[in-house]
């Protein structure tokens, strides 16, 4: 399980618990949930960038999720590259 699958299952987890908690603590019923309306398209806006569901937004965001994950692992990536030339660069900072 990457990081960024880490952080979502905690965040539905939490969001699990309050809903399951936030009843048992009111007797007042329960509103029922209701998707936020889409953002209208304005004139100047490419004919792509409207977004057509929630669901395209979710996964419009889990991509950039992703995207960052694999922005992070970058240093770890990057160490094979970094090993040979590491003396060197240890040297030059023992210099300074």
């Amino acid at each position: 399980m990457t990081k960024t699958q880490r952080i979502l299952a905690a965040f539905a987890l939490a969001g699990a618990a309050a809903g399951l908690a936030a009843p048992a603590a009111s007797a007042a019923p329960l509103a029922p949930l209701t998707l936020p309306d889409l953002p209208t398209p304005t004139a100047d806006m490419p004919a792509g960038a409207q977004p057509r569901s929630v669901q395209e937004i979710g996964a419009k965001v889990s991509e950039g999720a992703n995207q960052l994950n694999q922005v992070m692992t970058l240093p770890d990536q990057l160490a094979p590259v970094i090993a040979p030339v590491q003396p060197l660069v240890d040297l030059a900072g023992a210099i300074q």
